[in-house]
């Protein structure tokens, strides 16, 4: 259990906190909505290992919202990894064989952006693009919960460690209690 554990911290420690050390968006803002639309189709470009290359369109959600902080108008991306997918749409819906249900999805998210105008984002105050996200991949709360089973698995290996280690202890002091003869006392 203590080797498993301690691989797994390690693969973890290798991905998990790799990508969360290079995350860049430090800086947790209110955004205001400015404007949601949805603009024509786009295409699926990387996505053809998920049984995409059958739908080759999605529509495109653009989402323009305005920062507490500064109050200009930035670009709102869903996660970091949405602008190196498809720079021109905010929000990247999953693989689906129906196209209706996509376009639904789409629709409810950007009603949703709609009903709820006010809500955190993060921004990178050092990158000059114009562009902010809605959710972070890799934040520490992801972190510690990638870090709970190892630690848990941990715990319980020197748990039985210890037990082990003071059953024989106590079997010795038994023992001699029991039988000093035997142990020349």
């Amino acid at each position: 259990m203590i080797l498993c554990s301690v691989m797994m911290y390690l693969i973890f420690g290798l991905t998990t906190l790799g990508s969360y050390i290079k995350g860049v968006w430090s800086e947790e803002l209110e955004c205001t909505l400015l404007q949601a639309t949805i603009k024509g189709n786009e295409t699926w470009s990387s996505d053809c290992s998920q049984d995409c290359c059958s739908i080759l369109q999605y529509p495109c959600l653009q989402v323009f919202v305005n920062l507490s902080s500064s109050g200009h108008r930035k670009f709102l991306f869903h996660t970091e990894d949405t602008p190196e997918t498809n720079p021109k749409c905010s929000y990247i819906p999953e693989c689906s064989q129906n196209y209706t249900e996509v376009q639904k999805k789409v629709e409810e998210i950007a009603n949703n952006f709609r009903k709820y105008r006010r809500f955190p984002c993060y921004y990178n105050p050092e990158w000059t693009p114009e562009t902010v996200i809605l959710t972070k991949l890799y934040s520490w709360r992801g972190l510690l919960e990638t870090m709970v089973w190892p630690t848990f698995m941990l715990i319980c290996g020197v748990s039985i460690i210890m037990m082990v280690k003071i059953s024989r202890r106590l079997f010795v002091l038994a023992a001699q209690k029991n039988y000093p003869n035997l142990y020349g006392i």
